[in-house]
């Protein structure tokens, strides 16, 4: 068993990359891990690593999954029938984000010796976890600029916005028949209103402008007077565009309509404030933003009041909206998750900011027919979707199998068909099928960067070399005068 020194006495706050290479100074308050989750990190003379982490620029793996490869040499790993040098490079912050190691140190005190049920109001210990999630329903609403009474915990942005659109179409049926959505949002949406279709609800999908954005005249002109609610997505999780949703919500407010906002990839990243964008209802999610998987809240507008129709039954926890009960310790790592994104998100932001035209300009200063994909003014900074002309999808995803990167949302990579985000934007099959989302965050480094630049500029050339269509390109040949013949 490997005998890890435990991290303490720092003067500045380090922010431990997820290779080990080049630990930030922050300016906030100092950063002392207490020994379980300081176990989860080793040290070297040069830096502090992130024990079984990125490999793809560190040498060492560890010896546990050592003794478990099948790899004669144990060096590397196998998994899934693709062996890798060591574990992948993670660029794929959209999907999901590792734990912070203080989000970690807040959790574990509530599943070892305060382990008790929130909801249990004889003894000590429901009340001390009774209190650690009314502190964390505080962080929440505080990093929202929200009320603690208006923030209902579930347990993940898909049930947020499950509860959102059915429960207010299902509450207000009686005078409310239509809902408006975009063509672009989360697939969880969009089958929540297919669903509502088949109730005989109907619903409006609104197309988005090249660059990704809701066209504000065509939202009015969708507005009826049967219309209950709006959903439109704060940042997009494919290609990172951020909706105007201040304006959206002058809209709605006055047609008197709710205005419901996925927010899972936003919340933590760019400034938000539910009053100033009136927002009625708002999806947040734990482990977007390095807290938890299997936590999230729905923010819910006390004034003017929102209701909905509860969408599961039981004990009538959480004002009767979401019944069962609440984990305590996921429900407190996200409301350190949250006062954690308040305090240091200016320094993510340029942190952040800095890599990814990093990145870009790494990759676009070497290959020629790359294009970004969605606005590149109104983005948020940590995704980066491009699309490489003249190579295929699925083998570029393949030859990068050192870097774990998406081609689009983990909720529908399983298919194989073009990103339908893409579609709506109007980008062409064969430059859908090539696009590749970069997720960059807080943990990520430069040399993580570097690294991908370069394995992704000589992957992308590899493929162009294999490329009868590349090749023709190179000559000067127009492909699209061309008139292709089927045999």
């Amino acid at each position: 068993m490997r005998t890890h020194q435990v991290l303490k006495g720092f003067s500045h706050i380090w922010k431990v990359r997820s290779c080990g290479f080049s630990a930030r100074p922050q300016s906030s308050s100092p950063w002392q891990p207490v020994p379980v989750a300081a176990a989860l990190y080793s040290q070297t003379p040069q830096h502090y690593v992130r024990w079984q982490s990125t490999a793809a620029a560190a040498e060492a793996i560890a010896p546990e999954e050592a003794d478990q490869n099948p790899n004669p040499d144990n060096q590397g790993i196998t998994m899934k029938g693709v062996s890798m040098a060591g574990r992948p490079l993670y660029l794929d912050m959209q999907a999901t984000s590792p734990v912070d190691p203080r989000v970690l140190d807040a959790m574990l005190p509530y599943y070892m010796h305060q382990f008790g049920n929130p909801h249990s109001r004889t003894h000590l210990y429901g009340w001390e976890s009774d209190r650690a999630v009314e502190k964390a329903r505080e962080q929440i609403a505080e990093l929202i600029g929200a009320d603690p009474k208006e923030i209902i915990f579930t347990s993940g942005a898909t049930e947020s916005n499950n509860i959102s659109l059915k429960g207010v179409m299902h509450f207000y049926k009686e005078k409310k028949r239509h809902a408006i959505t975009t063509q672009t949002e989360h697939k969880c949406v969009l089958d929540s209103c297919r669903h509502l279709q088949q109730e005989g609800f109907e619903v409006t999908y609104l197309p988005v402008k090249k660059d990704g954005l809701v066209d504000l005249d065509q939202l009015k002109a969708a507005i009826r007077p049967d219309t209950g609610i709006v959903s439109v997505m704060t940042v997009n999780n494919e290609i990172g565009v951020i909706q105007p949703i201040a304006e959206i919500g002058e809209i709605c407010r006055k047609h008197r309509v709710f205005l419901h906002t996925d927010a899972a990839q936003a919340v933590g990243k760019i400034p938000i404030n539910v009053d100033e964008m009136k927002v009625d209802l708002m999806s947040l999610s734990g482990h977007k933003i390095y807290g938890p998987k299997g936590i999230g809240a729905l923010y819910m507008r006390r004034r003017p009041r929102v209701r909905v129709e509860p969408q599961m039954s039981g004990g009538g926890q959480e004002r009767g909206i979401r019944s069962g009960t609440v984990p305590a310790p996921l429900a407190v790592g996200m409301g350190a998750a949250c006062e954690i994104a308040l305090s240091e998100m200016s320094n993510d932001e340029k942190y952040i900011k800095s890599l990814q035209e990093r990145l870009y300009k790494g990759i676009m200063s070497q290959l020629d027919g790359v294009e970004v994909n969605g606005s590149v003014e109104h983005r948020y900074a940590g995704n980066l979707n491009l699309s490489f002309a003249y190579v295929e999808g699925e083998s570029l995803l393949m030859g990068l199998k050192e870097v774990a990167v998406s081609s689009g949302s983990a909720c529908t990579s399983a298919s194989l068909e073009p990103s339908y985000v893409l579609r709506a934007l109007g980008v062409e099959e064969d430059m859908a099928h090539t696009s590749i989302r970069f997720g960059i965050g807080r943990f990520t480094t430069e040399a993580e960067i570097d690294k991908a630049i370069e394995l992704t500029v000589d992957q992308v050339q590899k493929l162009r070399k294999m490329s009868p269509l590349w090749e023709m390109v190179q000559e000067g040949i127009d492909l699209k005068s061309i008139q292709w013949s089927q045999h």
